[in-house]
């Protein structure tokens, strides 16, 4: 009865084993890949980065301007087009904010509230499309990439400072969730394209820096499971060695 008791508890805590790995390789909420684009446009280096996050039909971007102290509204982000692993071309853009900043004639700025982007979501392709040139807040609200020392936009020219057709723009990360049905944790990015400037057709490609390939199982959840399967090898040469 004793050796009953004994073998219960170990099939007991084999089991709760084999399932917390099994759990682990199974259970994945949400996924994060990174983009950047970088190039040069006129004259001009641009460098931009998306981070997404996929999960149950929802996607969350966060899109930044890498370039410090620019000097042309060429350099500002204004669109970004992305494809899905799952080959989603419909969505709504359920919410979005950012900073606004405006740019004076002597390369000062005053920051403002944090606000809607006023850009708009739409097709593109085979994949989806964030755009603010064509909307009714464009061409305000471009991406703005950071100040230059002594917190001055001391390079911009007049595509920038003190414009007033392209003032206020959006500074920092720009935030951006998406509804897009269909879409999972294991929905991935295969292609992004940043645009810039205020008018368009100013494209770069970008490559992917994190989350490139598909997620695999963490060290800890396939230990438990080897351990677990070790365990039941073990139990079964003893039974047969003591039959």
């Amino acid at each position: 009865m004793v050796k009953g008791n004994i073998m219960k508890k170990f099939f007991a805590s084999l089991a709760a084993v084999m399932m917390i790995g099994i759990g682990g390789l199974q259970h994945v909420e949400a996924t994060t890949i990174a983009f950047e684009g970088t190039g040069t446009l006129s004259g001009y280096p641009v460098d931009a980065s998306a981070t997404f996050t996929t999960s149950a039909n929802t996607i969350s971007i966060s899109l930044s301007n890498l370039i410090v102290n620019p000097t042309s509204v060429i350099q500002n982000i204004s669109d970004l087009a992305f494809t899905l692993s799952t080959g989603q071309t419909v969505g709504t853009l359920t919410s979005s904010t950012g900073l606004e900043r405006t740019v004076a004639a002597n390369g000062t700025y005053t920051d403002g509230a944090v606000v809607s982007t006023g850009w708009a979501l739409s097709s593109s392709g085979g994949g989806l499309l964030l755009n603010v040139l064509g909307t009714a807040i464009g061409p305000e609200h471009t991406i703005l990439g950071a100040p230059g020392a002594g917190n001055v936009y001391s390079n911009a020219n007049g595509s920038i400072a003190g414009n007033d057709p392209h003032n206020p723009f959006l500074a920092g990360a720009v935030t951006f969730n998406l509804n897009v049905a269909g879409v999972t944790a294991a929905s991935t990015i295969t292609g992004v394209t940043f645009s810039f400037g205020s008018t368009e057709g100013n494209n770069v490609t970008g490559s992917c820096t994190r989350g490139c390939t598909p997620s695999v199982p963490e060290p800890a959840s396939l230990m438990l499971l080897g351990s677990g399967l070790a365990g039941l090898g073990l139990w079964g040469g003893k039974r047969r060695k003591n039959a």
